[in-house]
């Protein structure tokens, strides 16, 4: 259960960080998992060339155009997953703040990230919810750490707070992400902090939150998990992509 300062935190913040949450075990487990469907190219995955980012690998037919950046739709990969991303461990914290009916959506994050050497691209300061298509921009995402998440290999970045806000169109970019060349927007981007996580950790964090990652600059893979969550009377909007699979209960 989470403790009022806890909660007050996330509401101020936009994020909190839970210790420990999973077992090593449990990570390790699924850290071997990824890199069994890895090898198999087990579709559905998301390869670095496809989000166009800078310094992404042209084509999947280039060099590194094979660097798989996540393993899509991983409810439905094993059934550990699907009691991980429902169980009472994860579910508890996620219904003291989206209420007792909270649900899982398949349509957005669902997947393990796979942030690789040499080929890993970093995320530009965003929102989740400027893609996301709901009642109201007031989700919760879960990114439990399967290995340790540093600067180095490309932790979460936040901007506390963030998630309060109020952007104008002409502070982002035309894919939705915020600018960094603009005088106005260096009074948030200066706020901005690092988030390393221990294996097992797991963040909760807002879907109005602005948040990046850079590159993986070590030898080693950076294997994440993330599912988003939605309260009850949050639904998605009929025909977008946010309804575009079922929800899960918890």
């Amino acid at each position: 259960m989470l403790t009022t300062a806890q909660l007050q935190a996330f509401d101020t913040r936009g994020f909190l960080v839970l210790p420990k949450l999973a077992t090593p075990e449990f990570c390790e487990s699924l850290i071997r998992l990824a890199q069994q469907q890895l090898e198999a190219h087990a579709a559905p995955i998301e390869y670095e060339t496809d989000t166009r980012y800078p310094g992404a690998p042209v084509s999947r037919e280039a060099e590194g155009g094979q660097t798989a950046r996540r393993l899509l739709q991983a409810y439905a990969r094993d059934p550990a997953i699907a009691a991980w991303a429902t169980g009472s461990a994860l579910t508890t914290p996620l219904k003291q703040l989206l209420g007792p009916d909270a649900l899982l959506s398949q349509a957005h994050h669902n997947c393990i990230m796979t942030k690789q050497p040499r080929y890993s691209t970093a995320t530009g300061w965003h929102r989740d919810s400027r893609y996301w298509h709901f009642q109201r921009a007031e989700l919760v995402s879960a990114w439990l750490a399967l290995r340790q998440e540093t600067v180095e290999n490309g932790c979460l970045l936040v901007i506390p707070g963030s998630h309060q806000r109020v952007i104008e169109a002409g502070q982002l970019d035309d894919a939705q992400f915020l600018r960094t060349d603009l005088p106005q927007n260096q009074d948030l981007l200066t706020q901005a902090v690092a988030v390393p996580l221990a294996q097992g950790d797991v963040l909760l964090f807002h879907s109005n939150l602005f948040h990046a990652a850079g590159r993986n600059q070590t030898g080693s893979t950076k294997f994440s998990m993330v599912f988003t969550y939605r309260a009850a009377d949050n639904p998605p909007a009929p025909g977008s992509r946010s309804a575009s699979l079922p929800e899960k209960s918890l």
